[in-house]
């Protein structure tokens, strides 16, 4: 997600914002160290047009 954020030109708090969330909570997710709720990773998919898999890949890849 960070590089997706990155390509974009978008701070963590300007992610936020559009999510709806803190910058924090995006940090905390980019870190691993929070996984999104299932309803914020829909939104999250959207955002960047692409899949959950395409985003949060289980395997790293």
């Amino acid at each position: 997600m960070r590089a997706l954020r990155a390509e974009r030109g978008w701070s963590q708090a300007e992610l936020g914002d559009r999510l709806e969330v803190s910058r924090q909570a995006i940090n905390a997710i980019e870190t691993e160290k929070h996984d999104p709720s299932l309803p914020l990773a829909f939104r999250i998919a959207r955002l960047f047009d692409l899949s959950i898999e395409d985003i949060f890949d289980p395997d790293g890849e």
